[in-house]
């Protein structure tokens, strides 16, 4: 049998995150599991980010998911805001 590991605890059963953890390694995995779901060199528009997050997420903050993205990194944008992507 195997040991669940740390991060699955993290998730539903659909795969979605339920919580915003605590410690910044574990947010990092969620990060980077999170930017899975998404096509690298694919433009986004807020909106379309906003949704696909909504989706993978359970707690309700797709606004504190983008802006970790973003501040780690994973997510780029145009100065406007107005275009994201992801290298």
């Amino acid at each position: 049998m195997n040991k669940p590991n740390k991060f699955d605890r993290l998730l539903d059963n659909y795969g979605r995150i339920i919580r915003w953890p605590k410690k910044q390694a574990e947010q990092m995995q969620v990060l980077k599991y999170l930017r899975t779901k998404f096509q690298s060199g694919k433009q986004y528009t807020e909106s379309e980010i906003n949704i696909i997050l909504n989706e993978w997420h359970t707690f309700g903050d797709y606004a504190l998911l983008r802006r970790m993205m973003y501040d780690t990194y994973l997510l780029e944008r145009t100065p406007d805001c107005r275009v994201y992507w992801f290298k």
